[in-house]
């Protein structure tokens, strides 16, 4: 599994003009589900997320957890975080799961974070979506469960 995890001051994801989710601080997650991740892949990514010491403390240093600070997440689905652009100049995307098993992977994802106290708003599966986004710092982390 793969996260793109922004840390942001807002976030939102549009469907055909009309606002599907929106977050204020927090992070901004891209979620990808690669071919053979696991529920122990999922729950993986999900906890370094929850538990990333990326926000600052009274200090101004980079100590504080999403949960510490009240955060929230918006979690948006992305299979072409497994594009393999290595030969050629069109990404292959045959090591991204299959669909429906990545819609479940995606919909459990959001469901163990949500269990977790995190508020979490969500864009849709595989819908065409436009994602705002305000970055905060900027802090971008990129997260792989297989490392």
């Amino acid at each position: 599994m793969r996260a793109v995890v922004q840390r942001v001051t807002s976030a939102d994801v549009k469907i055909d003009g009309e606002v599907k989710g929106k977050i204020d601080n927090g992070f901004m997650v891209l979620l990808g589900v690669g071919n053979g991740d696991t529920e122990e892949d999922m729950k993986y990514i999900a906890d370094k997320i929850i538990n990333l010491r990326v926000f600052s403390d009274e200090n101004d240093k980079m100590n504080l957890s999403l949960a510490d600070v009240d955060g929230s997440m918006l979690v948006i689905s992305q299979f072409t975080l497994y594009g393999d652009c290595s030969h050629g100049r069109r990404p292959y995307f045959g090591d991204a799961m299959e669909p429906v098993g990545a819609n479940k992977m995606y919909e459990n994802f959001v469901a163990y974070v949500r269990d977790k106290g995190i508020h979490t708003e969500t864009g849709e599966f595989g819908a065409d979506m436009k994602v705002s986004l305000t970055n905060d710092g900027p802090v971008t982390i990129i997260l792989e469960s297989k490392k």
